[in-house]
């Protein structure tokens, strides 16, 4: 049985060791969608396109059990006036159906 409660921000942190490709737009978009009406989001995408990447870069931005200021220092994100405000404030549910 795995964790899937606040799994913490090492499955992103290994992903960035190697060649990485600067998604943290899509955090900006979750964190605008933050309590409004249109809070529900489908990220979906085609087969090998990137959709456990981004569900991790989600979960370590978010997670409330690590502190990932730094891991997101040198990204797009770290520039966005709402960076701060939402950075590892919240109880994250992971669940990989692979």
């Amino acid at each position: 049985m795995g964790m899937y409660l606040n799994v913490g921000n090492a499955g992103f942190a290994a992903m960035t060791k190697d060649r990485y490709v600067d998604k943290t737009g899509l955090i900006s978009f979750v964190n605008g969608k933050l309590g409004t009406a249109g809070k529900l989001i489908c990220v979906s995408r085609p087969r090998r396109f990137g959709k456990s990447y981004a569900a991790k870069m989600l979960c370590a931005y978010y997670d409330k059990s690590c502190d990932s200021e730094r891991l997101f220092a040198n990204y797009k994100i770290a520039a966005d006036k709402s960076f701060k405000e939402y950075l590892n404030k919240f109880d994250v549910i992971y669940l990989d159906i692979t």
